[in-house]
């Protein structure tokens, strides 16, 4: 296009003729009428301006010369015109060749200057010239305009795609970036050039220099290299979903050109999709689908962690007949219904789906206990067995529900759909409204778990807690060093059960947090009236569990119990087991100097049995160690448990603590104690848990001498 443009201007080049004088114009005609070029003879030089503003000419011969306006005057209006500033002039003229007329001449702009007569073929020739450069300078500024516009083009589509695009150099860094990639990053052109651009790609992490990045790899085989699930990272620090395609430009220039193309649109619409792929359309809940891919997401998690997890199948008891006496739109009204009431049963993390028609599944991801899924099982079914009314219509539901807990009743999502169906369908045989396990021995587990929960709450209720205390005593004169409040539970049927079967039940529950406010009431009071029996330095020893230890309020609650009973800070001890401790030590630490600030004793209990690091225990707050007493019943026998205790009274002894060994029952135990400079002991041997009457008539001085000693039992088979 642009060659057709410039040979038609070298065809209608104008070639224009000026002189006042007839003559010398019709010679001129005669000389130069033939050539490749059209000419133009005018008399004056008001004609040649006017015939300059309607035609391109490429050369003028102008005379001198002229009547009004000479030569000199129509060069410089020439020149002073942008359009004829660099049309070439031949000065043409019979005056005398002066060095001044020439220089004046040359002043004005003209190229040349000829004296009348001149050489015809010499003045085609200089013509011939003069149109040649003429043309090659057209040509030549035709072609910077186009440039210009290709560029203007060319910068105008970048600035206005939609598309971010950034050129990247061989060291990886941005040297050019539109304006749609800043805006897609929310940052200015400017943020971007001059940065590394992997530093800009979110996903997937590059972990290597450029160099090695397969972005360069691409460039240096110059191929296109492409990446459709991407994200970069906005200015903020949040991704932003991009499909990239890289090219390598022209390897001179040793740059590639990437263009990042924004997917938000699209991933949100595939969300959405996988979103309508995997809900209900009915009651909004997942579908088959989604519960499946929740289960196996589950499935990978519970198989690393090596936690439990429990589904639950549950069918609706009576829906049929509601559909069939009152239709399908009420049918579908109900289900939703109970969508809605399952949910709220539910915690936030658990999945509900609704399987088709009249079943619902539940997933339980992080089982503690397959009783906990029982527990929840009772509650859908007790939320879904009620009354409901519908247009004015009242009916009764209810709901079977089958249990399988992995890894117990399966270990893919097959089985344990499949495990939990059928433990439903044994509890509709069963006679419904109930929940079944698929092992049948689950069925007796929970039940007893559930039945120790609501007898542990009834309890609470009732104030069926007792404390107990016993003795500790200094093995080298007998003097009681205090006493250890023991928690102990009477149960109305099952008669006293173990504390190491309900306590940590009371602790999973947190069902401690409301009991070990009534501990150190019933503790304090009960120290408080010691007083009129004992010394004033008589300790009293309290067991903190990990969930109290853990409490922000915990210092603030035994402040306001030493208040309300007038203790001394001395006079009382919390005992806390190593796991609690090492739960989250630097939480331990502030825990234990708000202790310290307060003045109470702290002891670790069951010291050794734990993972107590040395490292750690140098640095808490600490007054006693007491050793457990698996360690005291084994070590006359085992010299590895020997040791142990060996080395925990040395420990204590060298770290300032006092050290307690529990469950002491022989006085040989006693004697091996004394010989290792053990400084405190407690156990059968002196005293069980005694009541607080007991405790009271305890003496304040032993005579090891005096065989059985008071309150003693004998050692246990």
């Amino acid at each position: 296009m642009a060659q057709a443009q410039i040979k038609a201007a070298r065809r209608t080049q104008v070639l224009l003729v000026v002189d006042d004088r007839p003559e010398n114009l019709v010679a001129m005609e005669a000389l130069l009428e033939e050539g490749d070029w059209q000419l133009r003879c005018v008399s004056s030089g008001e004609a040649a301006l006017q015939c300059m503003l309607e035609e391109h000419v490429g050369l003028v011969l102008l005379d001198v010369q002229m009547p009004y306006m000479d030569g000199f005057e129509v060069a410089r209006l020439m020149r002073g015109n942008p359009r004829t500033r660099f049309t070439p002039i031949i000065f043409v003229s019979a005056i005398s060749q002066t060095q001044d007329a020439v220089l004046q001449g040359y002043a004005t702009g003209a190229v040349d200057f000829m004296l009348k007569p001149f050489e015809p073929q010499v003045l085609r020739q200089k013509i011939h010239s003069l149109l040649g450069l003429e043309r090659n300078r057209s040509d030549l500024l035709q072609l910077t305009q186009q440039l210009d516009s290709a560029r203007a083009f060319n910068a105008s589509v970048l600035d206005n795609a939609a598309e971010g695009i950034v050129v990247v150099g061989e060291t990886g860094l941005i040297s050019f970036a539109n304006p749609a990639m800043a805006q897609m990053l929310h940052c200015s052109v400017s943020d971007l050039e001059g940065t590394a651009m992997l530093s800009w790609l979110l996903t997937p992490e590059v972990d290597c220099a450029w160099g090695e990045s397969a972005f360069y790899q691409a460039w240096r085989r110059q191929e296109t290299y492409r990446l459709h699930d991407a994200s970069l990272r906005l200015h903020t620090g949040e991704g932003v979903p991009v499909a990239l395609s890289c090219s390598p430009l022209p390897r001179l220039q040793k740059a590639m050109v990437i263009i990042a193309l924004d997917m938000s649109v699209v991933r949100n619409l595939h969300n959405q999709l996988e979103s309508l792929a995997i809900t209900d359309a009915l009651t909004g809940l997942i579908n088959r689908r989604g519960f499946y891919l929740a289960m196996e997401s589950a499935l990978s998690r519970s198989k690393r962690s090596g936690r439990g997890m429990a589904v639950l199948y549950l069918d609706l008891d009576g829906f049929k007949r509601i559909n069939d006496s009152l239709g399908h739109d009420a049918g579908d009204q109900v289900l939703r219904l109970v969508g809605e009431q399952l949910k709220v049963s539910l915690r936030p993390y658990d999945t509900l789906a609704r399987m088709g028609g009249d079943e619902f599944t539940v997933l339980i991801d992080g089982l503690g206990h397959p009783e906990d899924a029982a527990r929840i099982a009772e509650k859908l079914i007790e939320q879904v067995s009620v009354r409901h009314n519908l247009n004015g219509v009242e009916f009764t539901l209810g709901a079977s529900v089958g249990i399988a807990c992995f890894p117990e009743c399966g270990q893919t999502v097959d089985e344990l759909l499949q495990a939990a169906d059928m433990a439903m369908y044994e509890a509709k045989r069963a006679g419904r409204q109930q929940y079944r396990f698929f092992l049948p021995e689950m069925n007796g587990r929970a039940r007893s778990r559930l039945m120790l929960e609501e007898g542990l709450r009834t309890a609470i209720e009732h104030d069926d807690f007792r404390l107990v205390y016993q003795p500790q005593v200094y093995l080298d004169s007998g003097r009681l060093r205090g006493f250890e409040g023991l928690l102990r539970w009477e149960h109305p049927v099952a008669g006293t059960v173990g504390p190491s079967v309900f306590i940590p039940l009371l602790e999973e529950t947190r069902l401690i947090n409301r009991l070990g406010g009534w501990i150190f009431r019933q503790g304090a009071q009960q120290r408080s009236s010691m007083s009129q029996c004992f010394a004033h330095e008589l300790v009293l020893s309290l067991n903190v569990s990990p969930v109290q230890f853990g409490m922000p309020q915990l210092v603030d609650d035994l402040r306001r119990v030493l208040q309300e009973h007038h203790l001394e800070p001395t006079q009382l001890e919390v005992e806390v087991t190593e796991s609690a401790l090492m739960q989250d030590v630097a939480a331990t630490q502030k825990q234990l100097q708000q202790l310290r600030t307060l003045g109470v004793k702290v002891a670790i209990d069951d010291f050794g049995t734990g993972y107590s690091s040395l490292a750690y225990l140098r640095h808490f707050e600490l007054d006693t160690l007491k050793i457990d007493r698996l360690f005291i019943a084994n070590m006359l026998d085992s010299p590895r448990d020997a040791a142990v205790v060996s080395t925990i009274i040395d420990l204590g002894r060298h770290l300032g603590l006092e050290v307690i060994a529990e469950g002491v029952e022989t006085m040989a135990q006693r004697d091996w104690l004394v010989a290792h400079q053990c400084a405190i002991m407690q156990g059968f041997l002196v005293a069980p848990g005694l009541s607080a009457a007991q405790a009271q008539q305890f003496p304040e001085q032993l005579d090891w001498s005096a065989l059985p000693l008071p309150f003693s039992q004998p050692p246990a088979a």
